[in-house]
Order: structure tokens, then sequence, then C-alpha cells
């Protein structure tokens, strides 16, 4: 089912992806990070699930449906690197530098801070072209809209 999409994903010159595959890889990126521990437990769901809903003012079904697509695309993606390096190429800097931000309120959603998801969230905001000061940002503003 994904194999077209993550072929054109991985292309070597993508095209922009359209609003519905943005969402599906920003939301496989998203339980990629959460995945990084080798935990996926119910508030890393329950997190991106919300943030979901509210980035794209989805349905609770909607919103379940995204998620599942996006778990199962999760598993079937490449390496990290091309994964998001594909993601950059077809999402605007605005839409990267809020995705970090909300890929720190799955991280910190269980309180602890991992250092296989500190490694993960580093190299996933490097590739999205987001500066470490810019991403030290996006984690303090996550922190304190979870505090």
């Amino acid at each position: 089912m994904f194999a077209d999409f993550l072929n054109r994903l991985i292309a070597p010159q993508p095209d922009p992806l359209n609003d519905g595959d943005a969402r599906l890889a920003l939301s496989a990126l998203m339980v990629r990070v959460a995945r990084s521990d080798g935990v996926y437990d119910k508030a890393e769901r329950s997190m991106i699930a919300r943030l979901l809903s509210q980035r794209y003012a989805l349905s609770t079904q909607e919103c379940e449906a995204l998620l599942q697509d996006a778990e199962t695309l999760e598993t079937q993606a490449p390496d990290t690197v091309r994964f998001t390096r594909a993601i950059k190429d077809a999402v605007p800097y605005e839409n990267r530098l809020s995705v970090v931000e909300s890929l720190w309120k799955v991280v910190l959603v269980d309180g602890e801070r991992e250092a296989e998801e500190d490694a993960v969230l580093r190299l996933v905001s490097n590739l999205l072209g987001i500066s470490d000061p810019e991403s030290a940002r996006a984690r303090q503003a996550a922190q304190s809209d979870a505090g």
C-alpha cells in the first residue's frame, strides 16, 4: 500500500507532497521518534493523536485512521536519514519548525528524556534544517506547554 508513496518520497528529485501525503509523512516521523527508545506506549500514542487532531482538525475516526497508517508507514519507511531528508525537501520550513516542537512534545510526554530519543530528535532536527538552538527553543516551548 505504501510502496508507491515511499518510492515517490525518496526519489532523487521528489515532487512536493500534497497535503494528505505530507500529513502521513509527518505523522510517521512522529511515530518513528516515539519508537526510537524501544518503547511506544499509550501516552506517546495519545500525544501524537492529540497533536494530529489539533494540527489537522481531524475527527476521532480520521485521526485514528491517519495514526494507523502512520504506524504502518513508519515500519516500512527507509532509514531515518533518507526519510527525514525527503520530508525536508517536500515540507516548507515554517511547518518543519512546528513539527520539531511537536516531536519534543511526544518525547517529553512520559516525563523522561531518553538518550535514544534525544539522539534521534537531534538528527531529525538537523536533517529538517532546524538548528540546535532552534530545536532547544522548540523543546522549551514544548516543556512550557506541558508544564
